[in-house]
């Protein structure tokens, strides 16, 4: 599970903490093992910005005594993995404590369970309503996350004005004698419980919510702009005032669900956050060396994981040695926007390369971006695999929901990382066959590496036009 297994000595503890990273880290300090018949003791697993000063406090004896935690000479080994961002941690502390401390995860990391949106399509008269479960049945027809049950409730009494879809709890035995309610009054539900429509009309009317939702209202509203062409072409411009009218409102509500809003089967998207900085010693002969002190770092790669489904895997690691990185101060419309560089034609050829990483330049020579394009393919090829071999319950579906809407409803400035879902624009049967936008991916990757941030994303996020 985690990168790193130390023993802890008995003695001379101080050298041994010397030589522990004082870097970012999740780690575990495991007591002696249980007696036989005895149940496993549960170690302490934490996060710290600095791993030596955090043993320090806990282990050496000179912090003993005191009202704070302290487990020296109670711990017998530390197991940790470094970690290069937020993200990283909260995903390595949820799959940590997972194995672990078993099912107490959401009360461990105070997890808040993912507001979704559920389309009961097993019943004969479908309606939607909000849940925080995940059922692996429904996967097609639950809709989320949802950045809290209130916006969610919102937006699912916003979007029913648009339909006649029933809102009522009760499972349905039409009666003709049955009074209806307010909203089949007032012409808002087709009354399927005293038989106000046809089935075959409900089923027609519950496919366009279907549609709705699973596109946060674009094939709806799609649908509907041809609709009103159509009636303007047919000199119908009441109809066509209406309907436009009507898009101009549903643009209005479908802007309350965020990008992260996705049928859980096809919740899928590509997260590009920092990776682990390695520390290199200074060459010799250089001031650094005879200081026997200085260290300097070099970051070589940035850490991808795959959203597939809703699951979280990862991470994969994509080196961005060849990249020409954007310069900030130039624009958007500069040359440097995309973080690669167009190749100069040689005046002679250049010597032949042969092998697998033919493709990929000694440090400090520009690639050409095909090949960072087929490069990140690799790595994202790679998590595919991962997600296909791997089984995930409703229980840990749910926990990486709640983790990934923790992150992505961050404010845009404070959120580090960036997302990018599948080409929505691609008309294809499934979902699956979108291709993810890696030009896109490229220049995110060059921000998320010279740590940068997204201005689009923050400028909306600001409240900015």
């Amino acid at each position: 599970m985690l990168d790193n297994s130390l023993p802890i000595p008995p003695d001379d503890l101080e050298t041994w903490l010397h030589d522990l990273p004082a870097r970012p880290a999740v780690f575990a300090l495991f007591g002696p093992e249980a007696a036989e018949g005895s149940p496993a003791l549960e170690p302490y697993i934490s996060k710290t910005a600095n791993l030596r000063r955090r043993m320090h406090r806990l282990l050496a004896p000179s912090f003993a005594g005191g009202k704070r935690l302290h487990l020296g000479g109670t711990a017998v080994r530390l197991d940790y993995s470094e970690v290069g961002s937020e993200f990283a941690t909260a995903l390595l502390m949820l799959q940590a404590v997972r194995r672990y401390c078993g099912e107490r995860v959401r009360k461990h990391l105070h997890l808040r369970s993912p507001s979704l949106l559920r389309l009961a399509w097993e019943n004969r008269y479908p309606r939607v309503y909000v849940t925080n479960r995940v059922t692996q049945r429904a996967l097609a027809t639950t809709y989320g996350p949802f950045q809290s049950r209130a916006a969610a409730e919102r937006y699912l009494d916003d979007s029913l004005n648009f339909f006649e879809l029933r809102r009522c709890t009760e499972e349905l035995h039409p009666d003709p004698a049955f009074p209806g309610c307010v909203y089949s009054e007032m012409k808002m539900c087709l009354a399927p419980c005293f038989k106000g429509c046809s089935d075959e009309r409900y089923a027609v009317e519950a496919e366009q919510v279907r549609e709705y939702f699973a596109s946060r209202g674009a094939w709806t509203m799609a649908r509907l702009g041809h609709e009103r062409d159509a009636a303007s072409a047919a000199l119908d411009f009441e109809k066509a005032a209406h309907l436009h009218q009507k898009i101009q409102k549903m643009k209005t509500v479908a802007q309350q669900a965020a990008p992260l809003v996705h049928p859980l089967a096809s919740l899928d998207a590509v997260i590009v956050q920092p990776a682990i900085v390695q520390a290199i010693s200074a060459p010799a002969g250089s001031p650094e060396k005879m200081s026997n002190r200085a260290i300097r770092t070099e970051a070589t790669h940035v850490a991808i994981y795959l959203v597939r489904g809703g699951r979280i895997l990862g991470p994969g690691l994509y080196s961005v040695e060849g990249m020409r990185h954007p310069n900030e101060r130039a624009g958007s419309t500069s040359l440097f926007a995309h973080p690669t560089l167009l190749e100069p034609t040689p005046l002679e050829a250049p010597p032949a390369t042969h092998g697998a990483d033919s493709g990929v330049q000694a440090t400090g020579t520009k690639v050409a971006r095909g090949q960072l394009e087929q490069r990140l393919q690799v790595v994202l090829d790679e998590l595919e695999s991962q997600a296909s071999s791997e089984k995930f319950s409703p229980v840990q579906l749910s926990e990486h929901l709640s983790l990934l809407a923790r992150w992505y409803y961050r404010p845009a400035h404070r959120r580090v990382g960036e997302i990018f879902f599948r080409d929505e624009t691609t008309a294809v049967e499934s979902a699956e066959e979108r291709p993810f936008p890696l030009s896109r991916i490229l220049r995110g990757i060059s921000r998320v590496f010279c740590g940068q941030k997204d201005t689009s994303e923050v400028a909306v996020d600001a409240g900015v036009s």
